[in-house]
């Protein structure tokens, strides 16, 4: 019966990384201030839940996994605290990859394309991980099959595993399944508990990427008995981003990525302005305030973020992080409105980082090539593209230089 989706990949891996999002840790609702963190509200209760928290948000992900290391080791029968410790794992994991960029899932391409080869250790670490929670969950269902909070917290496993075979092993059907045996999973929790909030970030993901597939892959979806809702999965995402939730944080940021995908930006504005400034340390935010407002026509304002990142991460705000991204958003900006020189010099920014991620670096010499072959300085621009290739000659990037080398690159 799943044969004839199998051409609908992309549609499925949508389902997969954006439907299962719960996969991720949680916090207070975005429109509260940071002080406003409840330990208590988390499963288990720990005091160290807040600093944990605090760490996962601001991308801090080793002193994350240390705290949830310490909060298992005091909790060790609890699956929340198993899952909150696999989901620090492996998106520490997927952002190393290079797999964590909100910006690759706004159009359909809607997988992120992962840049590095897992970590054999971190694999396994993960999936050790995976079993040790569904072994929890899966005794106390056996004496409870109607447990709420067991059924919520298979739910998130089995989302965790979804993304893990998505992104890390892309072996499709298996993430499908586990995608959806999790919003199986909320949604029965929905019927037992209407006011369990979380579990509508699952069930309203799982409906607006549903409910945006085209007629042919409804009909295929039908054929495994899903559907989906789009306005209903936004409603979703709403009341679990607006409630106290352990989902607020996640529900805000698909919610957020699902509405600049349907133009509704002064909305997605509205969340991306209220989450970042709780996370400081966290660039990824900023940033896509500054993609969204790119979008929504606001170039002034998103110049003035992407140098607000750029001058943050200079400073020192961001640590080690790849903050060397806005300048790549700056140049794309700057390009696009011809200020050539301007993008160029704002490519060129990227080589100042050091340590900076040798993508990112490739990905800035070839916009400033194709800038310096605009404004005609062609020794300038052919020796940016010979630095792409140097870089890495078998991907994309490369080929594009190639190209430039032989033919000087016109707008």
């Amino acid at each position: 019966m799943l044969l004839p989706i199998a051409r609908y990949r992309p549609a499925w891996t949508a389902i997969v990384w954006l439907a299962l999002a719960s996969s991720c840790l949680a916090a207070d609702p975005p429109a509260f201030h940071p002080t406003d963190f409840r330990p208590a509200d988390f499963r288990p209760v720990d005091a160290l839940n807040q600093a944990a928290f605090e760490h996962y948000y601001n991308l801090d992900y080793d002193a994350a996994i240390q705290d949830f290391e310490r909060i298992l080791a005091r909790h060790p029968n609890d699956p929340f605290a198993v899952n909150h410790l696999l989901s620090a794992v492996q998106v520490r994991e997927l952002y190393r990859m290079g797999a964590m960029n909100t910006g690759d899932y706004s159009n359909d391409n809607f997988i992120g394309i992962a840049h590095r080869s897992v970590d054999l250790v971190e694999r396994e670490r993960i999936k050790q991980l995976v079993q040790q929670a569904e072994k929890l969950e899966s005794a106390e269902l056996a004496r409870n099959p109607d447990n709420v909070d067991m059924l919520y917290a298979r739910g998130v496993t089995r989302g965790q595993f979804a993304l893990y075979t998505a992104l890390i092993e892309r072996a499709w059907f298996s993430a499908l399944r586990n995608a959806v045996g999790a919003r199986h999973d909320h949604e029965r929790v929905l019927e037992l508990d209407p006011q369990y909030t979380d579990a509508k970030l699952v069930v309203g993901a799982h409906n607006y990427v549903m409910g945006n597939l085209s007629l042919a892959v409804k009909m295929a979806v039908a054929l495994v008995g899903l559907s989906g809702d789009k306005e209903k999965g936004l409603q979703y995402l709403n009341d679990a981003y607006r409630a106290k939730g352990e989902t607020s944080v996640d529900a805000g940021i698909v919610l957020m990525i699902f509405l600049r995908r349907e133009r509704r930006y002064d909305e997605a504005l509205e969340i991306a302005s209220a989450v970042g400034p709780r996370f400081p340390h966290n660039y990824l935010l900023p940033l896509e305030q500054a993609n969204l407002l790119r979008a929504s026509g606001k170039n002034g304002e998103a110049e003035e973020q992407y140098r607000r990142v750029w001058d943050n991460g200079r400073e020192g705000k961001y640590g080690n992080l790849h903050y060397e991204i806005a300048a790549i958003g700056l140049g794309d900006l700057l390009r696009g409105e011809k200020k050539y020189q301007a993008a160029a010099t704002a490519y060129e920014q990227v080589s100042e980082v050091s340590d900076a991620d040798p993508e990112l670096v490739q990905k800035a010499n070839l916009g400033a090539g194709e800038m310096y072959d605009q404004l005609q300085r062609r020794d300038l621009a052919v020796k940016k593209y010979q630095a792409v290739v140097a870089a890495n000659s078998g991907n994309a990037e490369a080929e594009k230089a190639r190209r430039r080398i032989k033919d000087a690159y016109r707008e």
